[in-house]
């Protein structure tokens, strides 16, 4: 396959937020319902939009513990946060060789900008897709067709990249290939048993995979 673009995940994907995602929740969660959770339980909320977790948790209360989850993710948001290996080197060079790349993510705007900058890969995406974008968040698949018709690309050109079954099964749903990262929380076994297109064991399968191997290989000669 000739890919022109490829649609990542941000969380979990490009940039390790798992750390700061549970710490998050537990901070918000524990108070407000003490000993139903653990921290380990937090890692079940890791991918829906926060609307769609704080709703199915505690609808009435919902908005408020959104606020409290926005505030303090934001406080503590670099000190637990880090790169996936390999990724800014990956995103690097597979912009050099001419694709377009996007971020397709259930997070506000504000947020992926603030883990991009984290990264130092601001100015390599064409486009950013978040929940403030849209209407329906993946699994749907109007984010990745907005995706799509932003970067001026076909269904087939693309590949939607990332950690949890949204990402897979909305890529499924918009009609474009898949790929699930073996470094996912979730683990390359739960990926895997949603048929993606490519399972991703590092990021520098993606040379392989879009065509660009021999660019990326004498470019660091």
């Amino acid at each position: 396959m000739h890919y022109k673009g490829l649609l990542f995940d941000f969380d979990g994907t490009l940039l390790d937020t798992n750390e700061l995602i549970m710490e998050t929740f537990y901070h918000v969660l524990s108070p407000k319902f003490p000993g139903k959770y653990k921290k380990e339980d937090m890692a079940q909320f890791i991918g829906p939009s926060l609307k769609e977790t704080f709703t199915a948790i505690d609808p009435q209360n919902a908005e408020t513990l959104i606020k409290e989850y926005i505030t303090w993710n934001r406080t503590h948001h670099d000190e637990l946060v880090s790169e996936f290996d390999g990724v800014v080197e990956v995103l690097e060079q597979l912009k050099r060789a001419g694709l377009k790349l996007a971020i397709v993510s259930t997070k506000r705007r504000e947020a992926i900008l603030t883990g991009l900058h984290v990264l130092g890969v601001e100015e390599l995406f064409d486009v950013i897709i978040s929940n403030d974008e849209v209407e329906h968040t993946k699994p749907h698949p109007e984010p990745i067709l907005l995706a799509l018709q932003e970067l001026g690309l076909q269904k087939h050109e693309v590949i939607m990249i990332g950690d949890n079954y949204h990402d897979i099964e909305g890529g499924q749903n918009a009609g474009v290939h898949t790929a699930g990262v073996a470094w996912s929380l979730k683990g390359a076994a739960f990926l895997e048993a949603l048929h993606p297109t490519y399972m991703l064991y590092h990021m520098r399968d993606l040379y392989q995979i879009t065509g660009v191997e021999a660019y990326a290989q004498n470019d660091t000669l």
